[in-house]
């Protein structure tokens, strides 16, 4: 019953659903998932750290970079929530979007986008006003 509550618990909430939908076909680096998803680091990690306890997702350290991908061999279980996902949530308009935003965010190289995120700074191909560090009043 525990393993069922937990994956319950995970499929809850509609950011991580909409993380695990990124995390499907492709392996992704946590700073392309804060690009996607416009909530702190601290909370994409945390629906991150609950998706992979639930089973969903695994993770590599690659030095500083942490990537997630959802893992080949899960639980029988987890397997039948995958499949569930990905015939009822990949059909979801916002799931939709995003992948088309993530198109664009898979155009710009890891390294490049976390610099870009350190410095308050936004990919130009995804948003029509561009800053750059001194740029006042202009946010992402």
């Amino acid at each position: 019953m525990n393993q069922i509550t937990t994956i319950t618990h995970a499929l809850s909430d509609p950011n991580r659903i909409r993380l695990l939908a990124a995390c499907l076909d492709q392996e992704r680096c946590v700073c392309q998932l804060v690009e996607l998803i416009d909530l702190s680091n601290a909370s994409i990690s945390k629906h991150l750290s609950t998706l992979k306890g639930a089973g969903f997702l695994e993770s590599r350290r690659e030095g500083r970079w942490v990537h997630y991908r959802v893992p080949d061999s899960p639980s029988p279980i987890v397997a039948d929530a995958l499949s569930f996902v990905r015939s009822h949530a990949l059909s979801d308009e916002a799931i939709h979007l995003d992948n088309a935003r993530l198109e664009q965010i898979d155009a710009v190289e890891p390294t490049e986008l976390a610099k870009m995120q350190r410095e308050g700074c936004c990919i130009p191909r995804l948003t029509s006003m561009c800053c750059s560090p001194k740029s006042e009043g202009v946010t992402r």
